[in-house]
């Protein structure tokens, strides 16, 4: 995780310009990514003031070596994030205010088709990784 030597405890609330700071990510980039990615919710306070979380943290810093070292896209990046099996990053589950429609949301164990499909879905990952890494290799030949 960051290294945050602002004298808070490694658990406090962060403002979006202390994690900008640790993290060398621009401020606009963060708003733009919690735009983009719906598991991205950092609290926000009166006047709209944002404060992330340690997981908050912790899911910026996944989306960045993501995006800007493995080359993933952005919505590429969030299907490995939710395809990773962290519960603890879908945050949508206890957001009162959207509410959740997916399918089993109650409480029921829909299983079915989204539960088929997490093997899947890390085999052609798993197989696209392979891919890039030959790629990879043919273009430093």
């Amino acid at each position: 995780m960051a290294e945050f030597d602002d004298g808070k405890e490694s658990g406090a609330l962060r403002t979006i310009g202390e994690v900008s700071d640790a993290l060398d990510i621009k401020p606009h980039v963060l708003r733009y990514w919690e735009q983009q990615f719906s598991l991205l919710k950092p609290l926000k306070r009166s006047g709209g003031r944002r404060y992330y979380r340690p997981a908050d943290v912790e899911l910026v810093e996944a989306i960045d070596r993501l995006v800007n070292q493995e080359g993933y896209t952005l919505k590429g990046a969030e299907a490995v994030l939710r395809s990773s099996g962290k519960p603890d990053l879908d945050r949508r589950q206890d957001d009162r205010r959207s509410g959740d429609r997916r399918a089993g949301a109650d409480g029921e164990s829909g299983g079915g088709a989204a539960t088929d499909l997490k093997p899947k879905v890390t085999a052609a990952v798993a197989k696209l990784k392979t891919i890039r890494a030959r790629l990879a290799g043919a273009i430093e030949a």
